[in-house]
């Protein structure tokens, strides 16, 4: 009986990491976007943030947004698809110019990962009944320094192909604290 267990373990976390293996995190994706823009924006990100994931709780729509002096609203972001460049343009963030949304985040805080941020918020002790089904990410500025927000959605009981919006986990992008949980598991019913 023991070794079933651990054998379903096993198994269940060599399922996990290939789940994630797929897609790259988003610190990757920073690393291959720097390719894509001027020498004056690389590493200088500002923000990273998803789209809702389909079929997966891993995102495959990414836009990194970097630092760029030489644009009029100070950025120019990369999006990519799957791993790839999909489009590389100089969004007008006016409200970003007016909070700390324009600023560089400190690469030096940046310690949790995109894959890491999804497992702490996904593992939440009232999630853990429920059938998780997407997740939407977004690295930025908070009070106590870089953190991730990370939307979740569950299936609902009644119709699992429906999805219903569950909340929000905030997490500490330097230590991987949770920040804030705004969780509503009750809202699949």
């Amino acid at each position: 009986m023991r070794t079933k267990l651990l054998l379903t373990i096993a198994l269940a976390t060599a399922v996990s990491r290939i789940g994630f293996a797929g897609e790259p995190t988003a610190f990757e994706l920073v690393k291959m976007g720097d390719k894509y823009i001027g020498d004056q924006s690389k590493d200088k990100v500002v923000e990273i943030h998803s789209e809702k994931s389909v079929g997966t709780l891993v995102p495959n729509i990414w836009y990194v947004v970097y630092y760029d002096p030489d644009a009029r609203a100070k950025s120019v972001q990369v999006k990519f698809g799957a791993g790839e460049k999909l489009d590389v343009i100089r969004p007008f963030r006016f409200f970003q110019l007016a909070t700390k949304g324009h600023e560089i985040l400190d690469s030096s805080k940046l310690k949790v990962d995109s894959d890491k941020a999804i497992k702490i918020a996904t593992t939440q002790p009232l999630l853990g009944n429920l059938t998780l089904k997407a997740t939407q990410l977004w690295l930025e500025h908070g009070d106590l320094g870089p953190q991730w927000k990370v939307k979740l959605w569950a299936a609902k009981l009644k119709n699992p192909n429906d999805q219903a919006d569950i909340g929000v986990v905030i997490i500490s992008a330097q230590d991987a604290s949770i920040i804030k949980a705004d969780l509503h598991p009750k809202s699949v019913d």
